[in-house]
């Protein structure tokens, strides 16, 4: 057997299979984050009527989660990955309008609509962004298969959470002289559409929730000779993140993809 030949095209088999820069798309669920039930809170109370306007949100548990990821594998030891990750959760939400007895009148769903988040006019969506920069070492340097593991510094941007807070704070700004203007202060079609679209203004001029944090990462990328594709999984465990604090934050994201690498 001829070994110079074997290791000369083991090493070539070597050198194509790891590329020097790759763009990949990726799934990027979020695992933990959750939203618990609120109970039904009073936002408004007439007191001619004595109709009360409560409101309450639903659960969710768990986001799915879109991304994009670049690597470059061009520095002797470390490598580095930079990573952006879009992951959404929807949850429903109402406001029930009572008679003076507590009986329930009407219930009207609530719909907002985002600027930028490309959703559409839907149920309430709590949307986390988040970038990152990673550093990644390879564990070893086994042709086609490439682990890694690694850590860095993330981003993060969060949507505010309509919660019976934001909503009190709505109906004392604009809210209140919304369904004051109504007949006997209840909540027909006309002004139910222009109460979502208020709540839904308001919300977006509170902006986004932002923070640095971090993340550590471990994950396998793989890429056959001459052929210029990968594919990839990794997990990341982050830490730091700012979000409203009826946000129970889960700290584990998977990443699985595959794009071009030359």
């Amino acid at each position: 057997m001829n070994f110079k030949l074997v290791a000369a095209l083991a090493g070539l088999c070597a050198a194509q299979s790891f590329a020097i820069i790759g763009l990949g798309v990726q799934y990027a669920p979020n695992f933990g984050t959750s939203l618990d039930d609120s109970k039904e809170a009073s936002v408004y109370s007439d007191s001619i009527t004595g109709e009360n306007v409560t409101y309450a949100h639903k659960s969710f548990s768990g986001m799915q989660g879109v991304g994009l990821k670049l690597w470059v594998d061009i520095l002797p030891i470390f490598d580095i990955e930079a990573t952006y990750n879009l992951q959404w959760a929807s949850y429903d939400a109402s406001l029930y309008v009572r008679d003076k007895d507590g009986k329930l009148q009407r219930e009207q769903p609530v719909e907002l609509e985002f600027n930028g988040v490309p959703f559409g006019k839907a149920t309430p969506k709590f949307v986390a962004m988040n970038g990152d920069l990673s550093l990644t070492y390879p564990i070893t340097s086994i042709p086609i298969i490439r682990p890694y593991i690694g850590g860095g510094i993330t981003y993060y941007l969060s949507t505010p959470v309509l919660s019976d807070k934001f909503v009190k704070k709505f109906m004392d700004k604009t809210g209140t002289a919304l369904l004051q203007a109504s007949a006997g202060g209840t909540i027909d079609d006309a002004t139910s559409k222009e109460l979502s679209n208020e709540l839904s203004s308001m919300l977006q001029d509170e902006g986004l929730n932002t923070a640095i944090g971090g993340h550590i990462i471990l994950g396998v990328r793989a890429k056959l000779p001459v052929i210029p594709l990968a594919v990839y999984v990794n997990g990341k465990y982050y830490f730091g993140g700012n979000y409203d604090d009826e946000i129970d934050a889960g700290h584990l994201v998977l990443e699985a993809g595959a794009g071009l690498a030359l």
